[in-house]
């Protein structure tokens, strides 16, 4: 009794609406995974794929997979659907060669083309970097930047062949920009496509090439360009300018240039994303009655009322004074300070009278308890004479107690 087919959907496991692209997605994955080269010798894996096989062979053609829908399996017994392929079944109708050049080009690092070559193509990204102070990522800046890039030739406008000659059809490709190669597998032939190695996919060829760019329609020359670095960026992040890079092939737009900024560090002010911090000595007097301090911002100096009785660390917030948004210039962080109290290591007698004069009236904690000695008196050194007398008066106490 011959073994039943199951559901061409439920093989491939998508929907009965899938597309194409779903459809053919989920064959790929099946594909590579069962696929007899990556399990040697494993029977149930060959099965599978030739099942998963069978199934795209039918639901990646619209006519069979109309009468799949309407039918079923019963669309393509009695010889219906050929003598070829796997189990019987004709892949005539399915492009395996792309689904299989796809498969091989994964697995083994090769690959091919899946679009013609000849047709325009956006040019390649530059990369550069700029070095800006603290001040100018925090408001922004207009810098230029000095690169050597390629620029159409004059003399070919871009040909790459001599004045009076001109590109011609590539022989190998026929100005396809790309070669098929026909390969037998263990399942039949299998097209493969690649980029024309002949003419790097232009479709064409040069063969009296230009003197002055000698045949690649570029001339590197060097440009100054503007770069417009907006507020609020940080160390690290790139700028993209649209269409100042490389030069597009044929016709297509130039690549980008993608800026990175360098951030050059503050001697006082740090900054972690909008919000900057930073530290501010106060005098003991400061801090203990109060007073102003100056305070450096990125806005310039201003000046902070300090309350009176203000401890050591103690965090205040300067709201408004920190880093503008990158994606809105109308809203700032803030800047933390720290102040820290400064305690004097070089006193006068005078100040240190003065200092003393205050712990006496402030608490006394400089006065020394008079119920803890700080200091223990050494015993006196006993002479020989006191030896001599502490001898006697054992002798004597012992005599008196055997009486």
């Amino acid at each position: 009794m011959a073994e039943s087919k199951r559901d061409y959907y439920e093989v491939l496991g998508v929907d009965r609406n899938a597309d194409d692209a779903t459809i053919k997605k989920a064959y790929r994955q099946l594909a590579k995974k069962y696929h007899p080269d990556m399990n040697p010798g494993d029977a149930e894996a060959e099965k599978k794929f030739k099942e998963a096989s069978e199934a795209y062979g039918v639901l990646s053609d619209p006519d069979k997979k109309r009468q799949y829908d309407q039918f079923g399996h019963a669309a393509f017994e009695g010889g219906a659907g050929g003598a070829g392929g796997f189990g019987g079944f004709d892949f005539n109708g399915a492009d395996m060669g792309d689904i299989f050049g796809d498969i091989f080009g994964d697995l083994f690092g090769g690959g091919r083309s899946r679009s013609t070559n000849n047709g325009p193509m956006k040019g390649a990204n530059v990369r550069a970097s700029i070095r800006i102070s603290f001040e100018e990522a925090v408001f922004g800046c207009e810098k230029e930047i000095e690169l050597n890039l390629k620029d159409e030739c004059s003399t070919c406008h871009g040909t790459g062949a001599r004045p009076g000659s001109s590109p011609q059809t590539c022989p190998k490709c026929n100005g396809k920009g790309q070669v098929v190669y026909t390969q037998q597998s263990l399942f039949g032939m299998v097209r493969n496509v690649q980029t024309c190695p002949e003419c790097s996919g232009k479709g064409k060829v040069v063969k009296d090439k230009c003197p002055d760019c000698h045949g690649s329609g570029y001339i590197t020359r060097k440009r100054t360009i503007q770069v417009s670095v907006p507020a609020g960026i940080d160390d690290g992040q790139s700028i993209r300018i649209r269409e100042k890079g490389e030069p597009g092939v044929n016709g297509g737009p130039r690549g980008d240039l993608l800026v990175q900024v360098v951030v050059s560090r503050h001697p006082i002010l740090q900054r972690q994303d909008e919000n900057i911090f930073s530290t501010a000595p106060i005098s003991f007097a400061q801090a203990a009655l109060g007073g102003e301090v100056r305070i450096t911002t990125v806005d310039g100096d201003v000046l902070y009322d300090v309350k009176p009785g203000t401890q050591t660390d103690t965090k205040v917030r300067l709201k408004g004074k920190g880093v503008p948004h990158l994606r809105n210039k109308n809203i700032r962080g803030d800047h933390y300070v720290t102040l820290v109290v400064q305690v004097p290591d070089k006193l006068s007698e005078e100040a240190k009278d003065l200092l003393r004069q205050f712990d006496a009236v402030s608490g006394n904690t400089l006065k020394k308890s008079d119920d803890l000695k700080t200091t223990k008196e050494k015993p006196k050194k006993k002479g020989f004479m006191d030896k001599m007398k502490e001898a006697g008066d054992k002798v004597k106490e012992a005599f008196e107690d055997q009486i």
